[in-house]
């Protein structure tokens, strides 16, 4: 395997996801009330997964349009099961999504850190923002999750996993806030604001939670009779309290108005 992996992209088990993903669908509540939508707005979801808090923005813009976008064919064919004719439901890897000015606001969560360039990302999302349109965004930052991904890294370098594991590939991009900031004014957006924020979780299933939302690269690149031991190999090695150390990169910009 070779060259980074994009992992918004690969085909996550959409079914699993959705049964574990109250921490995300609690973090989209708070993310949504940031942009104090008026009710009749265009909005992007970029990085729907499996339309939970797509549903969410839905009941928000009643008036206004909602435009769900994710990189996983299985995440995709679940949303738009869920979300019927409620929303446009797009397959679509995010950096090369073409919407131009479409957007009076675009809104993320738990989906940038999947991203490797974010350079290029914030430069698609100038684009598919009409003059005076916001993104709310928040994603993995900075020694997000450290003690865990330190527990699967000891775990990828031994014995049998490490002749697969050690040459894996970057696949998630825990950026800083000042960085950020930086390439969000690069690409043309003004009143950035991005702070990091430590919330601890603890799932309520734990080994089926690392296994459906924090392993997949790994289970992927691994040969199918090894993944059930690699994760849990993680599982115990990760220790009795099961806490994901979470820390959030709150985002929050907006396209300048025109003229």
């Amino acid at each position: 395997m070779a060259g980074p992996l994009n992992e918004g992209t690969r085909d996550w088990d959409a079914g699993s996801y959705d049964r574990l993903s109250e921490p995300q669908l609690a973090r989209g509540r708070a993310l949504l009330e940031r942009l104090e939508l008026g009710g009749d707005e265009t909005v992007i979801d970029a990085g729907c997964g499996s339309g939970r808090v797509t549903s969410l923005i839905m009941g928000a813009v009643p008036a206004g349009k909602v435009i769900a976008v994710d990189g996983s064919a299985g995440m995709v064919e679940y949303a738009r099961e869920r979300l019927g004719a409620g929303a446009e439901v797009i397959h679509s890897d995010l950096l090369e999504l073409e919407l131009d000015g479409v957007a009076d606001a675009v809104f993320s969560n738990a989906t940038f850190h999947w991203i490797l360039d974010h350079e290029r990302l914030f430069a698609r999302i100038a684009s598919w923002l009409r003059p005076g349109g916001r993104l709310e965004a928040q994603c993995g930052g900075t020694d997000n999750m450290a003690r865990f991904y330190g527990v699967v890294d000891r775990i990828a370098a031994r014995e049998p996993y490490v002749a697969t594991l050690g040459q894996l590939p970057a696949s998630r991009n825990f950026a800083g806030a000042g960085e950020t900031e930086d390439l969000l004014e690069r690409a043309g957006l003004v009143d950035v604001r991005c702070w990091l924020e430590s919330s601890p979780r603890y799932p309520p299933e734990p080994r089926a939670h690392i296994e459906s939302v924090c392993l997949g690269v790994h289970l992927e690149a691994l040969p199918e009779g090894q993944r059930d031991a690699f994760v849990r190999d993680v599982h115990e090695a990760w220790g009795p309290d099961h806490v994901l150390d979470y820390v959030g990169l709150n985002i929050s910009a907006r396209k300048p108005p025109a003229g």
